[in-house]
């Protein structure tokens, strides 16, 4: 601990200068005199830095001292502290550690690197999750974060969509994936292959003193490509031929936005037709009625039946004009 916290003051003094004891005990969340001693073990390291006294009076290093990072290009620092996401950090209860990690690296840049990444963190921030999602409970986050590290078996009662809703599994955590502002890990139960599990999900978790190994060659990345591929491919289970109106495709969004535009062919009344995928019937109704009277569905029947039987019920909800 008190290792760190000299490496701190180091990389402090190193980042912005001239300080206070008050100002590094502040920053530190130490007391006044726990400085005065960290300062005084720098001195015996060798550590050439001197105090000045008076009202602006403070600690400094020697001019030149520095510890730097080589072999960063402008490009890679501006990278580096771009991908600096403080949301997850904080989700698996690394925040500080990630705070701590950007002031050695930017203490260590020459200055003109290290503008370029003040310049990147005050002009882009990193918000993953989209506006109308709620951010979901994730309280067993960190300890499933440190049964992945640690390559401990997990105990937990898990929720899943079907009956019986809640179960219990023994699991092998191999990874964990962030994605869209949901976290999800990857782990097997038993023998079987690896399983997509929602962090959110997990209603109870104990760590077990049982280690595993993740199969030879296991690849995460890998495994999440080949996963969401699957994933889109059982998620569209059908086609739909529409007609779209001047302007319509534009509202498309995902897949349905590629379909309009891979397969969409304008016809003579400056409508457009295409096929588009969907996932099930009630999902298509509801994703295109959004869209009013800007699409037609031709096929399949069922889905233009169900929209037409909706109309039909709107027509009769408004009929009266109020």
């Amino acid at each position: 601990m008190k290792a760190g916290r000299l490496l701190s003051i180091l990389l402090l003094l190193q980042t912005r200068g001239l300080m206070t004891a008050g100002q590094l005990a502040a920053e530190l969340e130490v007391s006044v005199r726990t400085v005065y001693r960290d300062i005084e073990a720098l001195h015996a390291a060798g550590v050439p830095l001197y105090g000045d006294a008076g009202h602006a009076g403070g600690y400094r290093l020697l001019d030149g001292y520095r510890t730097r990072l080589t072999g960063l290009t402008t490009d890679e620092a501006e990278a580096l502290f771009l991908s600096g996401a403080p949301g997850p950090a904080a989700d698996l209860g690394l925040g500080p550690v990630l705070a701590a990690a950007q002031l050695k690296v930017r203490a260590a840049l020459p200055a003109e690197l290290r503008s370029h990444a003040d310049r990147i963190s005050a002009r882009f921030l990193l918000d993953a999750p989209g506006w109308y999602a709620e951010e979901e409970a994730t309280e067993h986050l960190p300890t499933v974060a440190s049964a992945v590290w640690d390559r401990r078996v997990l105990r937990v009662v898990y929720r899943r969509w079907r009956e019986p809703t809640d179960v219990e599994r023994t699991l092998e955590p191999y990874g964990l994936v962030l994605k869209a502002g949901r976290w999800y890990v990857v782990a097997s139960a038993g023998s079987g292959p690896p399983r997509t599990y929602r962090v959110d999900q997990i209603l109870e978790v104990q760590v077990t003193d049982e280690e595993f190994m993740a199969p030879e060659g296991f690849d995460l990345a890998a495994y999440w490509r080949t996963y969401q591929d699957d994933f889109h491919h059982r998620l569209h289970s059908g086609d739909a031929v529409v007609r779209l109106a001047p302007g319509a495709a534009d509202r498309l969004t995902g897949p349905a936005a590629r379909a309009a535009r891979a397969t969409g062919r304008t016809e003579s009344d400056g409508w457009t037709r295409a096929v588009l995928p969907i996932e099930s019937i009630g999902h298509a109704h509801d994703d295109f009625l959004r869209l009013g009277s800007a699409i037609e569905v031709l096929e399949p029947v069922q889905l233009r039946r169900r929209l037409t039987a909706t109309a039909k019920a709107l027509t009769e909800l408004y009929a009266d004009g109020n």
